[in-house]
């Protein structure tokens, strides 16, 4: 081949490659087959805060698998469709690292109505459609929250359906933004408002505020919001038709209404305290702009005023409404990356304006709000990445993928020692309960602790298991008296019905109903563990009293007591 002919070809092979780095569906479909083949290999993560809330899923995923219903058969703190979407996965890659698999659960969902809505806006401009869908894909790729807990580097095994609900809300914002086609539009408001519902309610609260302001300010007809709002609810009226779900699902939501009291107005001071770093720009983004709007003439007409409304600046303060309420109620998110899809908007307005005076000022602010959910999310994912080959495995070699992390050596060795020490010493830690202390102000959310919790859950398995051998009886299941119930899918045991996945008391501890004592009534065996005694597991343990009458109390193991059914 000639020096030319060699050059044409490299040149149309530049050219293809370009194409396809343009192609939001190649990034959509590379994503879904990394994440497919990460599910896949038996993957080990840094251990992070509060890792022991990937139980609640796991565990709400085998009682999945033993025809139990969230909200009917076991009280939920949230939606079902997290739950079942981990079933389904989980029983697709059964060996994948838990911390992946659920906060991959929904990707079934919104991978497809991200792949449709960035087909839709390519057809205008693959750059745009790019600068939507790259985003997503960034802040969906890791177990990652964008606020830290604990300063070592690890993954976040809390806050998923948090997460899953942030980016539902960033794509139903991009849809209600960037979708003309009025069919599509309608159909993909449907399916993220029924997600939405069916993940956290008031992840569908945040969604109703935004879809009633695009009707209000004429984004949106308000025909096809009210089209969207039947197809819902349509839905939903089959789905409790067919099981009773929804029903049961509203009923827990009163019930965790009940629970959880207090006031808006400090949970709202705690999101802009916690996020000033990017709520700081957005308000004096939204001052530039309502100056640029004065300065440039206020309509005089409604629908004028419904044209500013519509503008990037009304998107902006509905979008701040809206996500500030959804985070209100939050511990772990990616927080107000729903901002995205409207400072497009912002950007491609201001950056061809060039002889306006305010342009550098929107510019730097629109990067300020965008910039640090970015660089907080590469930063610690990253940090997590590259430490994990230093990190030490933990040994619980019976915990199947929950056992699959790791951390710093010294943390590991501290895990180990802490076991011993809670043991040895628990008139110490009986005194902190009686005071209303912990051993730590943020205990739960230490990585020492997270990793001891482990090594107490494989002491309890190996103890049980030495248990049952020596007196010749399979226990048919448990219940523990702690936060998260672990052992029946760890030990592959029938999980006891009508008691609540996730028990925290004072938040979603309803009160104990007959049918419960009755299901606890039928399981061989309760497990209190002991290191160390907190309040926490001190007022599960009053609150379930009643189950333990009559019981068998049996000092399993040096940090378990075993209740057993005689």
């Amino acid at each position: 081949m000639s020096e030319i002919g060699r050059r044409r070809s490299l040149t149309r092979n530049d050219h293809i490659m370009a194409r396809l780095a343009r192609a939001p569906g190649l990034w959509i479909a590379a994503f879904a087959a990394a994440a497919a083949l990460a599910l896949i290999l038996p993957l080990r993560l840094p251990l992070g805060p509060n890792a022991w809330d990937t139980v609640v899923y796991l565990d709400a995923s085998w009682r999945i698998g033993f025809g139990q219903v969230p909200s009917i058969d076991f009280f939920a703190p949230v939606g079902p469709l997290g739950f079942y979407l981990t079933a389904g996965l989980d029983a697709l890659f059964p060996n994948a690292q838990p911390m992946l698999l659920i906060n991959w659960a929904l990707l079934p969902v919104m991978l497809p109505v991200l792949a449709l809505l960035a087909g839709h806006v390519a057809r205008r401009s693959r750059q745009q459609a790019l600068a939507l869908a790259l985003p997503f894909l960034l802040f969906a790729a890791l177990p990652i929250n964008l606020h830290s807990l604990y300063p070592a580097p690890g993954f976040d095994g809390y806050g998923f359906y948090n997460r899953h609900v942030a980016l539902l809300l960033y794509l139903l914002i991009a849809a209600l933004l960037f979708v003309r086609a009025r069919g599509l539009r309608i159909a993909l408001v449907a399916a993220l408002m029924l997600a939405l519902f069916l993940t956290k309610i008031t992840g569908a609260v945040a969604g109703t505020v935004l879809v009633g302001y695009a009707a209000l300010c004429g984004r949106m007809r308000l025909r096809d919001a009210a089209g969207a709002a039947a197809i819902v609810i349509a839905a939903l009226g089959l789905l409790e038709l067919a099981t009773g779900l929804v029903s049961a699902y509203l009923v827990d939501i009163l019930t965790l209404l009940g629970l959880n009291t207090g006031t808006l107005l400090p949970r709202f001071l705690t999101v802009a305290s916690v996020k000033f770093n990017v709520i700081g720009p957005l308000l004096a983004l939204l001052a530039a702009l309502a100056f640029a709007s004065w300065r440039d003439g206020l309509p005089r007409t409604l629908s004028g005023w419904r044209q500013l409304a519509d503008g990037p600046a009304g998107w902006l303060a509905a979008g701040l409404v809206a996500l500030a309420f959804f985070e209100t109620q939050n511990t772990g998110s990616l927080e107000f990356v729903g901002l995205w899809p409207i400072l497009l908007p912002v950007l491609s307005t201001w950056w061809v304006r060039k002889e306006d005076r305010l342009r550098p000022v929107i510019l730097v602010l629109t990067l300020a709000v965008a910039l640090p959910s970015a660089v907080i999310c590469l930063e610690r994912g990253m940090r997590a990445l590259m430490s994990a080959p230093g990190y030490a495995a933990l040994d619980v070699p019976d915990l199947g993928p929950l056992g699959r992390v790791s951390a710093k050596p010294d943390i590991a060795s501290r895990a180990a020692g802490m076991l011993d020490h809670y043991a040895a010493y628990p008139e110490s830690y009986r005194d902190l309960v009686r005071r209303d202390l912990l051993p730590s102000y943020i205990l739960y959310s230490e990585i020492d602790y997270q990793a001891t919790w482990l090594l107490e859950v494989q002491q309890a398995v190996t103890a049980i298991r030495g248990w049952e051998g020596a007196n010749r009886r399979k226990l048919n299941g448990f219940f523990t008296l702690d936060f998260v119930d672990p052992l029946n899918f760890v030990l592959e045991r029938t999980p006891t019905r009508a008691v609540p996945v996730g028990v925290d008391p004072g938040r979603s501890t309803p009160a104990l109903e007959p049918d419960t004592l009755a299901q606890l009534a039928q399981t061989d065996a309760i497990l209190a563990p002991k290191c160390p005694p907190t309040t926490a597991r001190e007022a599960i343990r009053a609150h379930f009293a009643g189950a333990l009458e009559g019981r068998e109390r049996i000092a399993l193991a040096p940090c378990w007591d075993m209740y057993l059914r005689k």
